[in-house]
């Protein structure tokens, strides 16, 4: 089914223009720092009527940093919308029931503004959840509408914003919300809770003193190991021999990286996994078994918190080593459990944190394999559309005659491969960086690490092409 019929909506959907102009390296650094200024300052921000108690909930760090949000402030509901909308758009595409072709200009248009469309639908819904089901407490009842509307404001603004830093910045607003939330993690984890655990741990003048305030920054560490191991693997690649067809003797290589979907597949399988627990919040106080064993909620601390449940197996709701120390942390691993009600209404299952975060693994694993090889198709990376570029440009493979079958062939016995190996690694990855208690969260590191190495390589690219004005030229044809 096409979309066009949607046209005479979608005209209502107001966009952002593209620069009339080519936009200087400093010009996008300059927007790029506009735009974060005014995100930082609405992550700053409380929404009004909302308790500041709400800005500093411990048990919902990791979804202030998949959704590059801050729960209680003025972006509260962040970039899950637009994450969502456009899982959904895809799936929907995905599965034939509408149909949108991203190398059309036109469709494309159409994608993003019912993407925006969507995701403002979106965050009206999750900003009435948030409010109502007790995840931000508010100061009183008459103040219910005016947190919903702040916060449906900031996500209006957050989707803008995103898109404004697509067209003018450096990158997506999604990479760069995402990494500066988890910047923030990261300075504020190290300095307000790392740096006094090791000073008390010195203040006590034991005979383990110094030894235990040294294994109190070993969440630091573990945050820079994953940090370093991510951008190692996302340096290394397979190099297929290229020449140009028309001009003898000159050649180069197609570069295939082993995280050839960098770290997308990580983000949308969270979000999946997270947005499943915020979408089952307005059914917290339900007494169905059903809705217990897929979801339950408790209330212990003025909040409705996920408990138990199959969604609270597939999510990281592990101990952090943050107060206890690592001996307490490892401690809690190998004796704590996590409940599973039962549909039948009987005792819950007691499963060992170990067994959860088996399941938690593998689950990540195979959602990171299934968004990675969907990305690919969407994105039109498969190589079926690579060996149509190549072929576009007169690119071909030496030894090889030029057709772009040829190529998809060859494309074809690395790719796919690559991809599948890809998104288990840094599902893998993002699952020890959480177990190992890295700061900021084992996700955001590894999100981090791929946002900024995206952002170098657009650096680079746009040094070059301000170097060698030609090359722009080139590629704009």
């Amino acid at each position: 089914m096409g979309i066009e019929f949607l046209d005479p909506l979608l005209k209502y959907v107001p966009g952002v223009r593209k620069p009339s102009k080519p936009l200087t390296f400093k010009d996008k650094l300059k927007w790029t720092g506009i735009i974060m200024v005014i995100y930082f300052v609405m992550f700053a921000t409380p929404a009004f009527g909302v308790r500041i108690s709400s800005l500093q909930n411990p048990t919902l760090q990791i979804i202030n940093i998949i959704f590059a949000a801050r729960l209680g402030s003025l972006i509260t509901v962040g970039i899950g919308p637009i994450v969502l909308a456009s899982i959904v758009l895809q799936l929907l595409n995905g599965a034939g029931v509408i149909k949108i072709d991203m190398q059309n200009p036109e469709d494309k248009g159409r994608f993003q503004a019912i993407q925006k469309l969507a995701a403002i639908c979106i965050a009206v819904v999750e900003a009435i959840i948030f409010t109502s089901t007790g995840s931000i407490q508010i100061l009183g009842p008459s103040y219910f509408w005016i947190v919903v509307l702040q916060f449906l404001i900031g996500a209006i603004i957050v989707v803008y914003l995103d898109e404004t830093m697509v067209k003018y910045g450096i990158t997506s607003g999604i990479n760069m919300f995402i990494a500066g939330g988890v910047a923030y993690s990261i300075i504020g984890g190290t300095f307000n809770i790392l740096l006094p655990l090791a000073m008390a741990q010195l203040a006590a003048g034991t005979a383990t003193a110094v030894p235990q305030a040294i294994l109190a920054f070993l969440p630091l560490f573990f945050t820079i190991l994953v940090f370093i191991i991510s951008l190692y693997m996302l340096e290394m690649k397979i190099e297929l021999p290229m020449v140009f067809s028309q001009f003898r003797g000159i050649g180069g290589r197609l570069p295939l990286p082993f995280l050839y979907v960098s770290v997308l597949p990580v983000i949308l399988a969270t979000s999946l996994l997270y947005s499943l627990g915020v979408w089952m919040m307005p059914l917290a106080h339900s007494s169905s078994n059903i809705v217990q064993f897929i979801a339950y909620y408790t209330n212990s601390t003025g909040t409705e918190q996920i408990t138990g449940g199959l969604v609270y197996l597939l999510q990281p709701n592990f101990p952090t080593p943050y107060t206890g120390g690592y001996g307490t942390y490892i401690y809690q691993l190998e004796t704590s459990w996590s409940p599973l009600q039962m549909p039948t209404g009987g005792p819950p299952i007691e499963v060992p944190l170990w067994a959860h975060f088996i399941i938690y693994l593998l689950i990540t694993v195979v959602l990171c394999v299934i968004f990675g090889k969907f990305w690919v198709e969407m994105t039109g990376q498969s190589p079926k559309n690579m060996a149509e570029q190549l072929q576009d440009i007169g690119w071909q493979i030496p030894g090889f005659r030029r057709d772009p079958r040829t190529i998809e062939g060859i494309l074809n016995n690395y790719l796919p491969t690559v991809v599948v190996l890809g998104s288990i690694f840094v599902g893998i990855l993002a699952a020890f960086a959480t177990i190992s208690g890295a700061i900021g969260g084992g996700l955001g590191v590894l999100l981090t690490a791929g946002i900024m190495y995206a952002i170098y390589q657009q650096i680079e690219q746009e040094n070059l092409m301000e170097s060698f004005p030609a090359l722009n030229k080139l590629f704009a044809k």
